[in-house]
């Protein structure tokens, strides 16, 4: 999907350089930046956080008459989270980048090849205040979420597996979120090319002792290999919690339903049903 995001309407034209931006399928992205000045100038992505860790600087070149272009290659392992762009002018001057047009055409529907080791993703895409960020996944190895069903008293997802296989007794794991290590385990089985399981939501509401429990869904796959956190990123929508809503089921004291985290990984959660 190609979009373009629009600058904030602050009364008078923006001054903030913009960048186009076009990401392919291995996780690679160009960022095409007008009114960036002279050459010499890098961009800088700076990753958001208590612990950011190194920026990443990437060279800037003229492509053409006013137009300078950096390329952040898929080699490039970017950490996950969320990173800030700048642009960096001589000794530590810095300016923030405005999102133009985003070419994400490449990210639909993308199927990473089964023996992949890594599956690396980076969608570009205007932040709260409408300056440009870069989301970055870096999952070794991946378990992608894909069609969800409901029924009575559960709900059954589909999805497909990257760098490791299915082997026999693979479970998923609904683990509370400060829960003091209550699990959840369901069978996880083969689906074609993938996997499926079927969750059921009466164990994960009894006992609501809260305004709400959080579980997060993860695949161990029979193997002996760590487990695999469950989540959906191979596609171009960088935030999928207000994109991809669920339907809740009344359960006991609450109404349980999948739903997304902000960094897109899939989870359940049981709202208390208010007196």
């Amino acid at each position: 999907m190609t979009t373009t995001a629009e600058s904030p309407d602050t009364g008078s034209a923006s001054a903030a350089p913009r960048a186009d931006c076009i990401a392919d399928s291995a996780g690679g992205v160009t960022f095409d930046i007008t009114g960036a000045g002279e050459p010499g100038a890098a961009l800088v992505l700076r990753r958001r956080g208590t612990n950011p860790g190194p920026d990443v600087l990437l060279p800037l070149t003229p492509a053409a008459e006013g137009l300078l272009r950096a390329v952040l290659p898929s080699t490039v392992d970017l950490a996950e989270g969320v990173w800030d762009a700048h642009l960096r002018f001589g000794e530590g001057a810095e300016q923030r980048l405005e999102p133009g047009t985003r070419d994400l055409r490449a990210l639909v529907d993308r199927e990473p090849g089964p023996d992949a080791d890594r599956v690396a993703v980076r969608i570009p895409y205007p932040g709260r205040s409408g300056e440009l960020v870069v989301r970055s996944w870096l999952r070794r190895p991946h378990a992608e979420t894909g069609p969800i069903g409901f029924g009575a008293g559960g709900v059954t997802v589909h999805g497909r597996l990257y760098g490791v296989e299915l082997g026999p007794g693979a479970t998923v794991e609904a683990r509370l979120r400060g829960g003091g290590g209550r699990v959840h385990r369901v069978p996880a089985t083969a689906d074609g090319d993938g996997f499926a399981f079927t969750l059921p939501y009466a164990p994960l509401a009894e006992g609501l002792d809260a305004k709400e429990w959080l579980w997060d869904l993860w695949l161990l796959t029979g193997n002996g290999r760590p487990a695999v956190r469950l989540a959906r990123i191979l596609d171009d929508v960088p935030l999928k919690q207000a994109i991809f809503v669920y339907p809740g089921s009344t359960v006991g004291a609450g109404v349980v339903r999948p739903y997304y985290t902000g960094a897109n990984d899939l989870s359940v959660r049981v709202d208390a049903i208010r007196g």
